[in-house]
């Protein structure tokens, strides 16, 4: 799993478990952070797409 993906893995969950945290104070703040974890969550996919989409790119040149 490439590197950046799981950066923005453990940044989406420390994002959401700040948005449970803030829901549960009764803060408003805590739609930022759920904000926050969708944007990190799209980044880790991002990553993970990119990196296989290379894999694969990289299996077709040596067996072309």
């Amino acid at each position: 799993m490439p590197r950046l993906a799981v950066y923005a893995l453990v940044v989406c969950a420390l994002a959401v478990a700040a948005a449970v945290i803030s829901f549960v104070q009764g803060s408003w703040l805590g739609i930022v952070w759920v904000l926050l974890a969708g944007l990190s969550s799209n980044m880790a996919w991002f990553y993970l797409r990119r990196a296989k989409a290379e894999r694969d790119a990289q299996r077709a040149r040596t067996q072309a």
